[in-house]
């Protein structure tokens, strides 16, 4: 099993656990409480469903709030290991000992081992690694204390990394922004997509009333 944003990331470790021979078939993604689009890229769910498919991977979805989310996660982990038989779960997480720490913590719930492919290797490198291999991706989000909205809805390419601005990092590990993969070596077909267009959001005051820029994708 892959947790599954939907973006580079995560599109990168389920590839390379493909490479390493590991047998992953499902793909677990977290929807907001509308259980329409992700809870942080803001893809609809139509379109993860298509990824899933050209991917050849049987898709899973939780829709949880934040205040709900680890219970939730732990709970489809718990489920997929009993019903499944899912022994291992892929996260495409690189070096945020937090995330790795949450992540390791959920699994061992589950009675499954989290693996990281992607751990502790150059942020850089796996970006080219990604585009180096045919990877195809739309930036999808971005937080606006890192970058304005003309960096979101934009190809994910070697031009949108050479114009970020010093100091955002180039896999977006901190939150920068976000993507949604689209065709790559892996995938049996392209996923169509087409944008609703730029959407401003301003989390609430508990959050920090951060704001962010959305280029919501639907089916095309």
């Amino acid at each position: 099993m892959a947790s599954w944003s939907g973006g580079k990331d995560s599109c990168l470790a389920l590839w390379r656990a493909q490479k390493l021979g590991l047998n992953t078939t499902h793909l677990l993604t977290a929807l907001d409480e509308s259980g329409l689009k992700t809870r942080s890229h803001g893809v609809s769910k139509a379109l993860i469903g298509l990824q899933g498919r050209s991917l050849g991977m049987v898709n899973e979805f939780i829709s949880a709030s934040w205040q709900s989310y680890e219970q939730d996660f732990i709970s489809k982990l718990q489920n997929l290991h009993l019903d499944e038989c899912i022994t291992q779960a892929i996260f495409g997480d690189i070096d945020l000992i937090a995330h790795r720490e949450w992540e390791e913590k959920v699994c061992t719930a589950a009675n499954i081992e989290a693996i990281l492919p992607l751990w502790n290797e150059n942020r850089l490198s796996l970006v080219n690694e990604f585009l180096n291999a045919g990877f195809k991706a739309r930036v999808t989000c971005v937080d606006g204390r890192f970058l304005d909205d003309s960096f979101v809805g934009v190809e994910f390419d070697a031009q949108f990394i050479a114009g970020l601005p010093e100091g955002v990092d180039a896999c977006g590990e901190n939150g920068e922004f976000h993507t949604f993969v689209y065709d790559g070596p892996n995938f049996s077909q392209i996923v169509n997509w087409k944008s609703l267009g730029k959407k401003k959001y301003v989390s609430p005051p508990e959050y920090g009333q951060q704001v962010y820029y959305f280029d919501l994708l639907d089916i095309a």
